[in-house]
């Protein structure tokens, strides 16, 4: 017979307490696992920022990408928007990584220096 934690392993909405988390299985009002993602990602880097330019799966068009900038994701998303009028071009922020479109990594690389970044051009 399955215990009770297997047979609650698929719940996703419970009468008591709404939606629930399907990693935690805490309601969704009280999930943590996001904030602990987060702080997972933060301790992982090593403090030196990495700019590379990557044109893999972009059907050629060259991006040029950021990672292992130690903040949060709301304070990543207003650096790109900074980073992005800086360069006068689009660009994205997924998974902690910021992607600026086209080749911009002189300048992003000076701008990042003059917030106090240490800054490292990985990658052709």
């Amino acid at each position: 017979m399955p215990s009770l934690q297997d047979q609650l392993r698929g719940l996703v909405y419970s009468t008591e307490h709404g939606e629930t988390c399907p990693d935690c299985r805490r309601p969704v009002a009280e999930c943590r696992c996001a904030e602990q993602a987060e702080q997972a990602r933060l301790a992982a880097l090593d403090g030196v920022v990495r700019i590379r330019r990557e044109t893999s799966g972009r059907k050629g068009k060259g991006v040029t990408t950021i990672d292992g900038v130690p903040l949060t994701e709301a304070e990543l998303k207003t650096l790109a928007k900074a980073l992005k009028k800086r360069c006068g071009t689009g660009g994205a922020v997924k998974e902690g990584v910021i992607e600026i479109q086209g080749d911009h990594r002189e300048v992003l690389k000076a701008e990042l220096e003059s917030r106090g970044y240490t800054v490292k051009l990985a990658g052709g």
